[in-house]
This record gives C-alpha cells, structure tokens and sequence, in this order.
C-alpha cells in the first residue's frame, strides 16, 4: 500500500461522527491532507433502533436505479459522504478539499507508530457504532 504524506491522523475511535466530520471538512479546506483511521468505531448519538431505521430510508431513496442518489454502506464510506456533506463538493476548492481525506476501516500498519489525534471519548449516552450499524442496513 502507497503511504500517504499525512498533516493530521485522526483516531476516530469512540468519536462522534457529526464532530468528526465537521473537523475535518474544515481542516481539508484549510489545504491539510487527513488520515482518518478506525472509522468502524465512530459512533452515532441518538437511540440506535430509530438510527438504523433512518439509514434504511435513506439507502431506499436510492433504490436499484443507476442514477442515484448513492448512499454507502461502509464504514469509511459514511464517513467519506458525511464529510462529503460539509463541503462544497460541487466546487473546485471543495472538490479538492475531499481528495485530501483518506478513511480507512482499521489502523494500517504503515501508521501504527506515528502520533495519532484521539477524536473521541467514551460517552455514557445511547449511541451506535458505524460497524454495527453497517451490519444492520
């Protein structure tokens, strides 16, 4: 795997995904290039029956149709089109604002010595993880 130049590494371990995203759709378009790792333990705050419900919806908008929208079932994925979503991806600073995050499921073994930023703390309140809720759309 090509190891990629790297201003910002971001541990997304027991992170929120909305303040993730938003940090780093900011950081992006400041022209820093961002590793985003662990993305299968962000979470997602709110009670996780009515999330999963609200994700089906969205990926049933799609349906079979090949000309979208297209709403992704990964985890990295998510992450990707929810910062995707605080950008101006239709315009060029924003386009290349997204080719600057890279997401990745797991630690790569390229970055597991380097100084990473801890994104997230352990919260007490009802959230579900995008690995879980992965599995259940």
């Amino acid at each position: 795997m090509k190891t990629i130049n790297a201003d910002i590494i971001v541990d997304a371990t027991n992170a929120t995904l909305g303040r993730l995203a938003s940090y780093s759709a900011k950081q992006a378009l400041l022209g820093k290039k961002i590793i985003i790792v662990n993305c299968n333990d962000a979470v997602i705050a709110g009670k996780p029956r009515g999330i999963i419900n609200e994700y089906k919806d969205i990926r049933s908008k799609g349906g079979a149709s090949l000309h979208g929208p297209f709403f992704p079932k990964s985890p990295e994925k998510i992450v990707k089109r929810t910062i995707r979503g605080m950008l101006p991806h239709r315009q060029q600073r924003g386009r290349s604002a997204l080719k600057n995050i890279v997401c990745f499921n797991d630690l790569p073994e390229e970055y597991k010595d380097l100084k990473k930023l801890a994104a997230g703390k352990p919260k007490n309140t009802k959230t579900i993880s995008l690995r879980l809720l992965s599995r259940e759309i």
